[in-house]
């Protein structure tokens, strides 16, 4: 008779975790809305000139040129050039850089709507050993989503110019 209750409690325990039968289904999870008809493009930004080991901010300005507002994520992809490092805190603050600091993703949840923009900003420090009058190229801003139907205008390349003293300083 102990084995008997013992089974009995057991499976009692297990009909409260589980719920009762009747209990109402959950629903499924939502799908993913479909792909939206947008065109994201990349708008080149130079970033401000800075002297060997000073700081700049890269902005990974990237426009929806629409129809239609965004139903999926998009990526900015920032990569830098020989010679610069990112340094955060990034915008958005959950933007994630490759452990040299050459490249910083940046993901926008769905929602951009037509004829709006969103700008990822990576800070950057520049060598200390790079020649005041030197140009670095070689960076780039791109989108990836989705939801663009135009490949052409995903990504734009971006200089740096290393002067003597910032502008304005």
């Amino acid at each position: 008779m102990t084995l008997y209750r013992a089974a009995m409690t057991v499976g009692a325990a297990t009909l409260l975790v589980a719920g009762p039968a009747w209990a109402a289904p959950q629903p499924a999870p939502r799908a993913a809305a479909a792909p939206s008809n947008s065109d994201l493009e990349v708008v080149r930004i130079d970033p401000d000139a800075a002297p060997p080991g000073g700081t700049t901010t890269i902005h990974g300005f990237v426009a929806n040129l629409g129809p239609e507002t965004t139903n999926s994520p998009m990526t900015v992809t920032i990569t830098l050039p020989r010679g610069a490092t990112a340094e955060g805190p990034y915008f958005p603050e959950d933007c994630e850089a490759t452990p040299n600091g050459r490249r910083v993703r940046c993901v926008f949840p769905p929602g951009l709507k037509a004829n709006r923009s969103a700008t990822a900003l990576v800070p950057l420090s520049l060598d200390r050993d790079l020649a005041v009058g030197t140009t670095l190229r070689g960076g780039s801003v791109a989108v990836h989503s989705l939801d663009d139907r135009n490949g052409q205008n995903n990504r734009q390349e971006f200089e740096i110019e290393v002067v003597e003293s910032a502008p304005g300083l």
